[in-house]
């Protein structure tokens, strides 16, 4: 970790894609076979893997189990979210937690300069790192008072 820790640092770079045309079906078997929550929506464009949309679990659910559609002839495009919020490599981890507090997102695509498909960052990865803080400020808080009773004595 570097001393101004950003996006890049903590996203995963293996992401579980599906395409617009994906059937929702094809997409849910694609998140229990990876064990994830979400899908990034991407486009080839020149080679590249563009993100066009992001797809949750919860998508699913609130489309088709609350409205009783039928989710073997729908596809990813008919209920993925196309208002997102992307994030650069070399944003802070504080501008990205401003991101994600402001839009209600727990993840976040990271791409590059063309809005290719580098990683995913979620929530439970800035907990992980703020955790690791912590327990740094934890040790520092240890180590003074062991400092203290060392010249005390």
């Amino acid at each position: 970790m570097g001393e101004r820790m950003n996006t890049g640092e903590i996203c995963t770079r293996s992401v579980t894609e599906a395409f617009r045309t994906t059937t929702l079906n094809g997409a849910a078997r694609l998140m229990r076979e990876n064990h994830v929550g979400c899908l990034v929506v991407i486009e080839e464009v020149k080679g590249e893997r563009v993100v066009v949309g992001m797809l949750t679990d919860r998508d699913i659910v609130t489309a088709v189990g609350a409205t009783d559609l039928d989710a073997s002839v729908l596809c990813v495009e008919d209920v993925m979210s196309t208002d997102l919020v992307l994030a650069r490599e070399d944003d802070s981890l504080i501008d990205l937690v401003r991101s994600m507090r402001r839009k209600g997102v727990r993840r976040v695509p990271v791409v590059g300069a063309q809005g290719e498909l580098l990683g995913l960052v979620t929530l439970d990865d800035v907990l992980d790192v703020l955790v690791q803080e912590l327990g740094l400020l934890v040790s520092a808080i240890h180590s003074e008072g062991q400092r203290e009773r060392q010249m005390r004595r």
